[in-house]
Formats: C-alpha cells, structure tokens, sequence
C-alpha cells in the first residue's frame, strides 16, 4: 500500500501539537497575569467624581481628622461618606463662589446627595467591617494608603484575598497603638515584633486559625 503522508508528516503534526500546547499554556498564563495584576483591579487610578476632592488638602495640609468626614467608622461595617452638610459647615463660609463646588452647593440647595464614584469595591461575597479594625489597631493606611498625599482619591491595593490572608495570619506585623491608626505616616517599630504581639493580646485579637476561617469573610 503507497504511503499516504511524507516521512517527515510526524515530526510536523508532533511540532504542530506542541505549538498549540505552548500557546494555550502560554494563554492562560497571560489571562491569570492579566486577572490578578493592579491594572486589572484599576490600583492607582481615580475615577472621576463630580467634585474633585482632594485628601491631600484636607487631610494633609488642614489636618482634618478622618473621623471628622466618616463618621462611622469606628461603630459600623462602613464608614460612611460624608452628607454634604458636613462640607457645607466650612464651605458656607469659605470658597462660596467657587465654580469647582457649585455641585455642593446644589446638592443642599435641591436636598439631593451628590453621586461619589466608588473607589474601593470588594466583591459581594467578602464580608468587610470598618469598625473591627480600627478598633482592634489596624490603621487607614495599611488598606488605603497614604491618603493624606492624594490630590485625587485612587484605589492603593488591590484587596486580593492574599492581601487580607497576609494580615490575617500575621497580625501582630500590621497592628498599631490606639493613637496612631489615623497617622497616614506611621511606620513599624523597631521593636514591632515585641510591640505587635503585646497589641494582639491586650486588644484580645483573635488567633491566627479563627482569623483565617473562611467564614470571618465569606457570610
């Protein structure tokens, strides 16, 4: 019987099989990269919101406290953004004719809220609470950045389970004294590791197996 393919048609279809094996793997390795990188998850980038707030002026240069605009930060799962009455208790008297706050003053003037873009989103399946954490001595800044140096707000981290697991494991590297939750400069001590165990028993933290419970996160 004649031979129905060239002596070199395995070689080729074996090159072939390879070729589609490497761009499939190649494929899913760039999708997972893609899928997990900051530009996915839009880190460092500020959506546009219809006044551009700056943390950088009132946080920063002001010394506003953060409490001061979310209010329930410390009681509730959220923290709360501010009723325009709360910017309207310093921008009553100051900046009244500023075109850049004229959807602040209509926000009062129609008694209608104005529509902030969100800048951090956790997916409906993630159990988040404000409270618990800054109450036990997780700062602002170890999940939002350094606020007080952003002219325009944008998403600091990801928030990938790994970034809270990493958190959750270890607490006692993160932790920080009462006093210094809302200081966007803060830093690990030298003696963090002493100071940061003695922080996980006083605020009576949970141990590492509970912290990292499925059920602490997904409801």
């Amino acid at each position: 019987m004649r031979q129905l393919f060239a002596p070199g048609a395995d070689a080729i279809l074996r090159l072939v099989f390879l070729v589609l094996a490497v761009m499939v793997v190649g494929g899913l390795a760039v999708v997972n990269g893609v899928s997990r990188s900051d530009y996915f998850y839009g880190v460092g980038v500020a959506p546009e919101q219809p006044v551009p707030f700056s943390h950088k002026h009132h946080s920063g240069e002001l010394g506003l406290d953060c409490r001061y605009c979310h209010t329930s930060v410390e009681v509730a799962a959220t923290s709360g953004i501010p009723p325009t009455w709360t910017c309207m208790t310093c921008h009553s008297q100051i900046w009244t004719g500023s075109q850049m706050l004229a959807p602040v003053r209509e926000s009062l003037a129609n008694n209608r809220p104005l529509h902030w873009a969100r800048v951090n989103r956790l997916p409906e399946y993630v159990y988040y609470n404000h409270s618990i954490h800054v109450t036990k001595g997780i700062g602002c800044s170890s999940c939002h950045g350094a606020m007080d140096t952003m002219q325009l707000t944008y998403r600091a981290n990801a928030f990938k389970m790994e970034f809270c697991i990493t958190c959750h494991r270890n607490p006692e590297k993160f932790i920080r004294p009462a006093a210094e939750v809302w200081n966007m400069s803060w830093k690990p001590a030298a003696d963090q590791a002493v100071l940061g165990k003695m922080l996980v028993m006083q605020n009576h933290i949970r141990p590492a197996a509970q912290l990292t419970d499925c059920s602490i996160c997904h409801r």
